[in-house]
């Protein structure tokens, strides 16, 4: 546990070093939390973005989870001289199960993230209420925190 978190920083102080906006492009990393999944974002402009997740997810009887997001990000929230935004929008969600049935529903996805300056990484913490509609109404949450790196 110790190597890696040794690993996670010494990753994250090269990448400080680096100069990239997370404004636009495509970024690719991790989500810790239900579900743990690879995430990826893609920018549209410079408020809106795609986000992407296939993971797996720690539901009762859930083997992978696919979600995907349109959002909208507010940069000037918050009174600092960091770069953080509030992010909410809409999405949907597939989840597969150990029967090999699906849940389809609708996710609203609502985090703030934060990009260190001068580094190709973003950092955030969300939380996304669903509402399953296929086969059955459900309503339950998604949430985690996460990094991904940008590529130019």
């Amino acid at each position: 546990m110790k190597n890696n978190l040794v690993k996670i920083v010494l990753v994250i102080v090269i990448f400080s070093n680096l100069s990239l906006a997370q404004t636009k492009g495509f970024g690719l990393g991790v989500i810790i939390g239900e579900p743990t999944a690879i995430s990826a974002k893609y920018w549209t402009s410079n408020n809106t973005a795609f986000d992407f997740g296939v993971g797996y997810s720690f539901e009762k009887n859930s083997y992978l989870n696919l979600h995907s997001d349109y959002l909208f990000h507010t940069k000037d929230i918050f009174n600092t001289a960091e770069n953080i935004a509030l992010y909410y929008g809409p999405g949907a969600r597939l989840r597969f199960v150990e029967d090999a049935s699906a849940r389809l529903g609708f996710r609203f996805d609502v985090g703030l993230v934060w990009v260190p300056r001068n580094t190709p990484i973003d950092v955030f913490i969300e939380i996304a209420p669903l509402l399953d509609i296929i086969p059955e109404t459900d309503f339950s949450f998604n949430g985690g925190i996460g990094v991904r790196y940008f590529f130019n």
